[in-house]
């Protein structure tokens, strides 16, 4: 699976999250930027990923969170994403 599409279905995912918290319903999560991603295994076809997000810290409109993509529990892909909800 192309490493881009992993990145996309985590912020998708993340922006989800973002979005449950009460003080943010009815609003719009745009993807800020990308930090720290790695890649550490490849994803083939039949895989599951399992999608886990910690939001580090949310000021204001803007929001970091923690992103690990894993097959069979292991880490496949970790990164950091920023959002800004409007």
């Amino acid at each position: 699976m192309p490493g881009v599409l992993i990145v996309e279905a985590m912020a998708q995912v993340a922006g989800v999250c973002m979005l449950s918290q009460e003080e943010h319903k009815g609003k719009l999560p745009y993807f800020a930027g990308i930090d720290n991603v790695r890649f550490k295994k490849p994803v083939l076809p039949g895989d599951q990923i399992v999608i886990y997000i910690e939001v580090l810290k949310v000021r204001g409109t803007l929001g970091k969170v923690s992103a690990v993509a894993k097959v069979d529990d292991k880490v496949a892909v970790k990164g950091t994403l920023m959002f800004k909800i409007v």
